[in-house]
């Protein structure tokens, strides 16, 4: 069953105020404190959340929301509808005067991903995916790119924020993609990555230790432009498992070779 129209208006409408914010505080030293050693969040992180909250509270009240600032995501009541928001995901990125980051919106419908809206407002670049009905960039149809090889693929990744105090198998994959693929790159956007996979910039990628906030909206996108997302184990992907595989398709199957050995060591 098709979705309701007002949903994907409502995430657009959404991801195009919260860029409006970000542009407002960005390179203007905005408000940033720390919630790790590593892990920061900044005034226009807050006010982005908070301004979509209030927007599916006036729009959908019995619906659900989860986001990055207030992560619970608890309500007093079911719904069969529940929001996943990133309200600016690459905050370093943001804080430190980086062009790449974004705003990341989702929608689960009875506890399948249904939608996912990805907006960089420094770009100007709208992602956009609506489950069964492809995946769009400012209008324009996305599709992944047709690499064959590992060999030549261009491959994105991320560290956790916890790279500092242990040495993850990402290490070992990083090191082990780096002596395979074409080439290696760490933007500080998982959803942008993923992105950028859909839109064949990107052949594949992969990471751990990641919140369902920061993929939600980009396995939609990945999915519906053709390409494929699991676990580390290529089963079903669980958003909130912490570990994701986005890829062509074609170089899935090699880049789990990959990791597969990384986690030997």
């Amino acid at each position: 069953m098709a979705l309701d129209a007002r949903y994907l208006a409502t995430a657009v409408d959404a991801a195009l105020e919260a860029g409006r914010i970000q542009r407002r505080y960005f390179r203007k030293n905005p408000l940033v404190e720390k919630k790790g050693r590593i892990d920061l969040v900044t005034v226009a992180d807050r006010e982005v959340e908070q301004a979509f909250r209030d927007l599916i509270a006036q729009r959908f009240p019995e619906h659900l929301v989860l986001g990055e600032e207030a992560a619970t995501g608890s309500a007093t009541h079911q719904s069969r509808y529940r929001w996943i928001i990133d309200p600016v995901d690459g905050t370093t990125n943001f804080a430190h005067g980086l062009a790449l980051f974004c705003v990341s919106i989702a929608l689960e419908v009875d506890g399948e991903l249904a939608l996912g809206v990805v907006y960089d407002p420094i770009g100007d670049e709208l992602f956009v995916a609506e489950r069964g009905e492809g995946a769009r960039l400012n209008g324009q149809t996305l599709r992944v790119s047709v690499t064959e090889e590992l060999v030549d693929g261009m491959l994105v990744t991320g560290f956790p924020y916890s790279v500092k105090a242990e040495r993850t198998r990402q290490i070992g994959a990083f090191v082990g993609f780096l002596g395979q693929a074409q080439a290696v790159r760490r933007l500080g956007s998982a959803a942008l990555d993923m992105c950028y996979v859909a839109a064949g910039r990107f052949d594949g990628f992969w990471e751990e230790h990641l919140h369902p906030w920061d993929i939600a909206a980009g396995v939609v996108i990945v999915r519906e432009a053709g390409g494929r997302v699991s676990g580390y184990d290529g089963g079903t992907l669980d958003i909130f498992d912490g570990q994701i595989v986005a890829s062509n398709g074609r170089l899935h199957q090699p880049m789990l070779d990959v990791i597969e050995r990384a986690s030997e060591h």
